[in-house]
């Protein structure tokens, strides 16, 4: 594994700010919904090391000791009703969305989602804190209008006005602040960027599919193509570590002057591509080139990819044969091929008290090393 000569890789410590240890108020008992995903599953370690009754939602087993699990499907309530009866958790952290053709649908299914949720829950009487993860595409758009039409100004701010198009996180934030009023527990929303984080099998996860890309590349003596638009490769952007994402959202739920507010989550620092991309190809061992005037998706790139995942699984032992489920072209193209910067301002986090931090170059390098330790890249 080649080091990069000023990035060295190998202690996640160094490239974050010391995470305190969120006690768990007296009785407490979280439910993470959504809990083998990217964000989730970094929610759930955290949660257990810190001494929290801990149990995962997730159509999926979940496999991490001292956390519970409960299998249910959020498009139906009465699966919900069925998995839910009786669990009565204190503190809800809702991490999870389902993909759908229109935003249209993306609106009804994910909003259905939280609302029913809460419709099961809220009655139990138990609920203190709800926390709702949502993203940048709160102020960019979604999908089928990303980016277009006229932006708020970056830094984005929480209080920027809601666009005038479909958006499922304006209808999820709708159903928690409502079951809010009408059970009386607080909330939280924590608006991510592009989340970095450690997991197998998300369809968000730029890192390792980055990585994949890298190699696939590497075995093919192709360069190591930016496949995003010139925008994005000269602006600034910013990142979520999937770990501070997971702190900043145990901080706003044992925190009574974060209560009932939405808030950006950044590592607080800033990367260009044209930077950074230099830095990853060194560190795979491949030849870094920037973009032409027109983007090549990688999801044109990588056409025909699996069988050379295939040949890198045989020749390096991996773990996941599966390509789809260590690399999400769609979803890092959409990232990489926007043409405008994107930052989030954090002073509103900073002025609650909030203090986390990380630096994303290195956080990053270090991740990459685990793919690798783990045998999820070559």
């Amino acid at each position: 594994m080649p080091d990069s000569p000023t990035l060295p890789t190998g202690d996640n410590a160094a490239y974050r700010a010391p995470t305190p240890t969120r006690t768990p108020p007296e009785g407490a008992h979280a439910l993470v919904v959504g809990a083998t995903g990217i964000t989730g599953s970094a929610l759930i370690d955290e949660l257990v090391e810190a001494g929290w009754r801990t149990t995962g939602l997730s159509r999926r087993s979940l496999d991490i000791p001292g956390a519970g699990h409960v299998a249910a499907d959020l498009t139906s309530l009465d699966s919900l009703q069925s998995a839910l009866d009786g669990l009565q958790p204190t503190h809800v952290f809702i991490t999870a969305w389902s993909r759908q053709e229109t935003e249209a649908e993306n609106v009804r299914v994910n909003g259905g989602m939280v609302r029913d949720l809460l419709a099961v829950l809220g009655p139990q009487g138990s609920l203190r804190h709800v926390t709702l993860v949502t993203g940048f595409k709160h102020y960019l758009g979604p999908f089928e209008a990303y980016g277009i039409g006229e932006l708020p100004d970056t830094p984005f701010l929480e209080d920027a006005e809601r666009r005038p198009v479909e958006n499922f996180y304006y209808a999820q934030e709708d159903e928690l602040t409502a079951a809010a009023a009408a059970h009386g527990f607080s909330w939280s929303v924590h608006r991510a960027s592009t989340v970095f984080g450690h997991v197998v099998g998300n369809a968000m996860n730029m890192a390792s599919t980055l990585g994949a890309y890298a190699a696939i590349v590497k075995a093919t003596d192709r360069p190591f193509l930016f496949p995003g638009s010139q925008v994005a490769w000269n602006g600034v952007v910013d990142i979520t570590d999937a770990e501070l994402l997971a702190d900043h959202q145990l901080w706003a739920a044992t925190t009574p002057q974060a209560a009932d507010t939405e808030f950006n989550i950044v590592d607080g620092d800033l990367v260009r591509w044209r930077r950074l991309w230099p830095q990853l190809a060194e560190y795979f061992g491949v030849r870094a080139e920037g973009p032409g005037e027109t983007p090549v998706p990688l999801e044109e790139q990588m056409v025909g990819a699996e069988a050379v995942w295939e040949k890198l699984v045989a020749e390096h032992d991996l773990a996941e044969p599966d390509l789809s489920r260590v690399a999400s072209w769609w979803h890092t193209d959409s990232d990489l091929g926007r043409e405008t910067e994107v930052f989030g301002d954090m002073t509103r986090s900073r002025v609650a008290g909030f203090t986390g931090w990380v630096n994303t170059t290195g956080s990053l390098l270090d991740m990459l090393g685990r793919y690798r330790a783990d045998r999820i890249l070559p």
